[in-house]
Formats: structure tokens, C-alpha cells, sequence
């Protein structure tokens, strides 16, 4: 099973593609792939298949560590775009990744970045029913983030977060439609072990 580590801010993540596994990629599996211990240890699995739908490249799921899996991730996202363009499943700037959260549509801006318009932001949810109705409120950042913003730059709603693995950068419109801009970088290519594949295949 072939597979590449890439991160983004220090978020790092397994990137298989379908064709690539010999057994269905279930909560135990990523529990084990993403293990330091037991695994190549990771935040997660960005697994990549071949589209259903002809609009799009890919289409890209989300693993979470616990084996959960995840509508979307600004880092995770950004990594399998990237290696979707260095792997050659497009030669294109500009394409759609279907996603569980809806298409997605990148932006290819260098060598190791690109621009995601990651769709509309909702201002609640019910997972979390606390807060305003409208959503409102105020964020403050921790004592390692610090965020500069471009008031007077194109385009208007533009903050530059900056963490401890490097900057972001995110326009929200007045529509609150999101684009994030940054960076994802490969850490290292591998293949795992017959007697790690074994032990998947028979304990996932």
C-alpha cells in the first residue's frame, strides 16, 4: 500500500489513494494508520478516488484520527489538492474536488500553495445551539496565534492568521462566502509492510 505524508501549519496527514488499498479504510484501520506506536502516525487520512460526477477531479474524504470522519479541512484539503496536481490527476490551475461538504473549487497560485473557495460559512449549527441567533460574536485569539488584518487591501475581508506552523490567509465576503489561501508541503513517500498490512487486514 502506497501512500504520502504531507502537512500543512504543522497539520499533518496520511494521503492514500482508493485504488492503493487492499480493504476497506474503517474507523479501526485509521485508528491504527494514524498511531505513532503502531502506525506512521499522523492527524489523519485524506483518502482520493477517482469522481463520480465528470465536474470534478477527485473525490476526497476526511479521516479524523479517531476514525471519525470529517466534512472538511482547510489543511487537509489544501494538502490533497496540491498532491493532486503534483501526482498528475490534473494539469489544470483551476478544477472541482467533490468533497461529503460539497465541491470544492481550488486555485493553483504556485509550486505549494493554492486558493480554496471552501462555500458559504454557517453562523450556527445544532450541534452547538448556544450563542445568538444570528451568530454573532467575539473571537480572541490564544497566546501563540496572532492575526493581522488587510482593511485597506483587495480583497476586502482579508486576515492573515499566523500560528505556530506558518500564516493563512482568509477572505470571508459579504456574502460570508470563505476562500482560504496557503501553503501544503510532502514530508515523505512510503509503503506499508506486509506484517503491518497483515495485521489491518486481519484486525480491522
Amino acid at each position: 500500500m502506497r501512500f504520502e505524508k504531507w502537512q500543512a501549519l504543522g497539520n499533518d496527514y496520511l494521503i492514500v489513494e482508493e485504488q492503493e488499498l487492499p480493504f476497506e479504510l474503517t474507523p479501526e484501520r485509521v485508528r491504527r494508520l494514524c498511531c505513532g506506536h503502531f502506525g506512521v502516525a499522523a492527524d489523519g487520512v485524506l483518502l482520493l478516488s477517482h469522481p463520480r460526477d465528470a465536474r470534478h477531479v477527485a473525490e476526497l474524504r476526511i479521516f479524523n484520527p479517531d476514525g471519525s470522519e470529517a466534512e472538511l479541512s482547510g489543511n487537509g484539503a489544501r494538502q490533497a489538492i496540491l498532491y493532486l496536481r503534483r501526482r498528475g490527476w490534473t494539469d489544470e490551475d483551476s478544477f472541482a474536488v467533490g468533497t461529503p461538504a460539497g465541491s470544492i473549487r481550488p486555485q493553483i497560485t504556485g509550486p505549494g500553495t493554492c486558493r480554496i473557495d471552501m462555500g458559504c460559512a454557517r453562523l450556527s449549527s445544532a450541534d452547538y445551539p448556544g450563542g445568538s441567533p444570528d451568530g454573532l460574536g467575539e473571537l480572541t485569539p490564544g497566546p501563540r496565534a496572532a492575526v493581522s488584518s488587510s482593511a485597506g487591501a483587495e480583497p476586502q475581508g482579508s486576515v492573515r492568521v499566523v500560528l505556530d506552523g506558518g500564516e493563512l490567509d482568509v477572505e470571508v465576503g459579504e456574502d460570508l462566502r470563505v476562500h482560504l489561501t496557503g501553503w501544503a508541503l510532502p514530508v515523505f513517500a512510503g509503503r506499508l509492510s506486509e506484517e503491518i498490512l497483515h495485521e489491518l487486514t486481519e484486525n480491522g
